[in-house]
């Protein structure tokens, strides 16, 4: 496939000009090569998934994460990120957690979009039910103030670092708030109960929808990547 080609169905997706004034999707590197056969997905470009996509002879790496500076060793290959854009598209980064949590028993009676980047799912569940739907989502699940709230109608989500939206989310009379990166003092403010499951694991679905749009006309091989993230149990 002609790699302009598939980058328009992203695009078409998720616009690139709708990404925040300081991010930097789009092309990362655009090597010379035009044909892509092979596509590598990422959530973020590093010297190890470099390495994997030259390996697998990969003709194009994809990811959600930019590069804000692109070492002279990674300019052989075509590299494109999609990355707020895809976080504001309808159907991307929030709305593919949120599809992910429907999977392991989330009952979603409706789903508000607002023009923003959080989410809000109106439901009927427990904070356990939550709980251990979100651990099987991540195991380095950490949460706070719960014990404020035992029955959740109304969900809030910001997939990634989004604890910037709390104050937003209970303005929206959310009962609680899923994200990941969440700090010490944000924690401790936070006027609803807040579920940290990780930058990573908040994001990673988010390949699945690259995938759906580039379609099976081109070879798809997944990085193989992992939280930085290490829980001591």
């Amino acid at each position: 496939m002609d790699k302009y080609e598939l980058i328009r169905k992203i695009e078409s997706f998720a616009p690139i000009d709708t990404q925040e004034a300081w991010d930097c999707s789009g092309w990362l590197v655009e090597s010379e090569k035009i044909d892509v056969n092979k596509v590598m997905l990422a959530l973020t470009i590093t010297d190890d998934v470099f390495n994997q996509a030259q390996t697998q002879n990969c003709d194009m790496i994809i990811s959600h994460h930019p590069l804000f500076t692109v070492p002279i060793k990674y300019r052989g290959i075509n590299m494109y990120c999609a990355h707020t854009n895809m976080d504001l598209a309808d159907g991307g980064t929030t709305d593919s957690l949120i599809c992910n949590m429907e999977k392991y028993g989330l009952q979603a009676n409706n789903i508000i979009k607002p023009e923003g980047f959080v989410r809000y799912v109106e439901t009927d569940i427990t904070s356990d039910e939550l709980l251990n739907i979100l651990y099987k989502i991540s195991k380095n699940l950490r949460y706070t103030n719960i014990q404020s709230k035992k029955e959740f109608k109304k969900i809030a989500l910001c997939a990634g670092s989004g604890s910037e939206f709390i104050n937003e989310a209970f303005e929206n009379d959310a009962d609680c708030f899923i994200t990941g990166d969440l700090k010490f003092h944000t924690a401790l403010d936070s006027p609803l109960p807040v579920f940290d499951i990780g930058h990573f694991e908040s994001e990673i679905q988010v390949l699945g929808v690259f995938a759906s749009l580039i379609g099976e006309k081109v070879e798809i091989v997944y990085a193989k990547e992992e939280t930085p993230f290490v829980i001591y149990r």
